[in-house]
């Protein structure tokens, strides 16, 4: 691979779950959108009907998201999950202590294609990602954030409790 080529680092579940998608994608979101376009074309005259329009763009939309997930396919970096971490790295739980607040929150430290706040998956790309990479227990790190200036300290790094059944 170039070194100028873009490379997302994912889990072997993340690249699972990503190919899942894109065959759901080419087997039935691109038949569906087929389909209503071919029904909202039946309706006649297309230069004021809404309904071909707007199945015109979400077909626009499922090929772009489709183009998005094979790219990532290709270029995917993965990443295995160990049973134990010595440092942050992707694949690892990583507990931080936020030293304003004194407050804890355990996140999997993820690569950038497996990133969701919601699901407190941390990616490696973030501002807070980028500075604990490498770090180890005890350390502590500054992230300057729109928010203001931010201070956590690494308190656990643990890692998969499957990962020697795989191995």
């Amino acid at each position: 691979m170039a070194d100028n080529q873009m490379q997302y680092k994912i889990s072997e579940e993340g690249l699972a779950e990503l190919k899942e998608k894109l065959d759901y994608y080419l087997k039935v979101r691109r038949i569906e959108v087929s389909k209503r376009i071919a029904e909202a074309r039946s309706y006649g005259d297309l230069s004021e009907n809404s309904e071909y329009d707007a199945a015109k763009q979400e077909q626009a939309e499922v090929e772009a998201e489709i183009e998005e997930m094979q790219h990532r396919i290709e270029h995917a970096v993965v990443y295995v999950k160990e049973a134990h971490y010595d440092h942050v790295k992707e694949g690892c739980l990583v507990t931080l202590l936020d030293v304003e607040e004194n407050t804890e929150e355990t996140y999997s430290y993820v690569g950038t294609s497996e990133a969701d706040p919601l699901k407190n998956c941390l990616s490696s790309a973030s501002l807070v990602g980028q500075a604990i990479n490498g770090r180890k227990i005890g350390d502590t790190v500054r992230v300057i954030t729109k928010a203001g200036e931010l201070e956590f300290k690494i308190v656990a790094i643990e890692g998969d409790k499957n990962a020697r059944k795989r191995k």
